[in-house]
């Protein structure tokens, strides 16, 4: 939206600088910076042709006319919250969470600690090695190896991630291969290019044929130590090693659903690394 539009987003940040009384608490609540606020109370002062707010050097107090305007966009909100409501026992709402095999699996297994207890989200898990497109909603939170650049996101570093090779006891020393675009799939070829014992398209099928002994897998951390029928074959690899961090869009992380379930991944992660 133009920022020198009358548009409901504008007046939705007014009510929001108004009410809070200043810019920067009011970026806190709403996901955009001090600085766009700015500009925006500044443009829709201008569209309007009227002063809404005193701008002091602790914050911006409504004039008369700006207070009028929040009366009035008040009744407005309140309607459009009724008529946006979900109806009571409707459909929970739904959150994308979009991450690679091994993540997946991970919080698979913690599926119910996500959701809550009864229920009030609906999950869809997107498990993709690629990185979906967060700014154009493919996907409202996402899983990825490294700090977000793009404008727009916010990220929180869950922790580290390594990598080693395991096996089942008395397995046979004879590497098995993933073909993908990963980097722990690349290192792989790199070190034993076509000496594998067999090959595999999808991730997930490496632990399985290591749990079945069939040989060795490169697997994270996270998933081969929590395997009851696996050990460690080998140290963990350096060069392989890298953060996770929680990706979400600015103004997605304060819908109520995206934020629960935020709170839940974080602490999920905060427990496992103890």
């Amino acid at each position: 939206m133009h920022e020198t539009s009358i548009g409901w987003e504008n007046l939705r940040l007014f009510l929001a600088v108004a009410r809070a009384g200043g810019l920067s608490p009011a970026a806190r609540a709403t996901g955009s910076s001090p600085a766009t606020l700015g500009r925006r109370m500044s443009a829709l002062e201008r569209a309007l042709g009227r002063e809404l707010f005193v701008r002091r050097d602790r914050g911006y107090e409504p004039t008369p006319e700006g207070r009028a305007l929040m009366d009035e966009l008040a009744e407005i909100e309140a309607r459009i919250l009724r008529l946006t409501a979900a109806p009571a026992g409707g459909a929970r709402p739904l959150v994308k969470l979009s991450a690679g095999t091994w993540t997946t699996l991970f919080l698979l297994e913690r599926l119910d600690e996500i959701v809550g207890a009864p229920p009030d989200i609906r999950l869809r898990f997107i498990a993709a090695e690629s990185v979906l497109d967060i700014p154009h909603r493919e996907a409202l939170i996402g899983l990825r190896n490294r700090r977000p650049t793009e404008t727009g996101l916010a990220g929180r570093r869950l922790g580290a991630v390594n990598f080693a090779p395991y096996a089942a006891p008395g397995a046979p020393a004879r590497w098995i291969k993933v073909v993908a675009d990963t980097p722990s799939a690349r290192w792989l070829d790199r070190e034993i290019g076509a000496d594998a014992f067999c090959e595999v398209s999808t991730p997930r099928n490496s632990l399985d044929l290591a749990l079945a002994a069939a040989g060795v897998a490169l697997l994270p951390t996270f998933v081969g130590d929590r395997q009851a029928g696996l050990e460690r074959v080998g140290e963990t690899i350096p060069e392989l090693a890298h953060e996770q961090w929680l990706v979400t869009h600015q103004h997605d992380r304060h819908l109520p659903e995206v934020r629960r379930t935020i709170d839940r991944l974080c602490a999920i992660y905060d427990r496992t690394a103890r």
